[in-house]
């Protein structure tokens, strides 16, 4: 994991969450989502079936874990979950809490409108209640 350095893309757009066994668990700085990332850090790896198949498990396992914490905190109608990686290339898997009545709802998120950040109290505070929940 020494090797590994997160896309300057997804630094800039998102905040580390918590660490985990494979991942570092960020949530996107646009509030109009509750929006996770979990980027297995591994160095190289843009598609899921270049993990271990170790690896592979993990990432499975914990994207389960993230989308059932989204859920419980924000009591989401859906858990949308999904790794594109058309844009950024480094392996990242999206856990989106979508709402009936949402920006766009039901349609996909990308592409849709302009980012609108996080006040850092808002931020702060359901960061605090994802880590909570996760430690659990």
């Amino acid at each position: 994991m020494q090797d590994f350095a997160l896309d300057d893309r997804l630094a800039n757009d998102s905040v580390s969450v918590t660490i985990t066994g494979l991942c570092d668990v960020r949530l996107m700085k646009d509030c109009r989502w509750p929006w996770l990332l979990l980027v297995p850090r591994r160095p190289g790896i843009s598609e899921i079936f270049d993990l271990t198949p170790l690896d592979q498990v993990l990432l499975t396992f914990e994207t389960n874990k993230v989308g059932a914490a989204l859920k419980t905190v924000t009591g989401a109608t859906k858990i949308n979950i999904g790794a594109l990686g058309n844009i950024v290339r480094q392996l990242h898997v999206h856990v989106i809490a979508r709402f009936e009545g949402d920006t766009n709802w039901p349609g996909p998120i990308w592409g849709h409108g302009r980012a609108e950040p996080y006040a850092d109290e808002d931020m702060n505070s359901f960061i605090a209640k994802l880590r909570e929940t996760l430690s659990q």
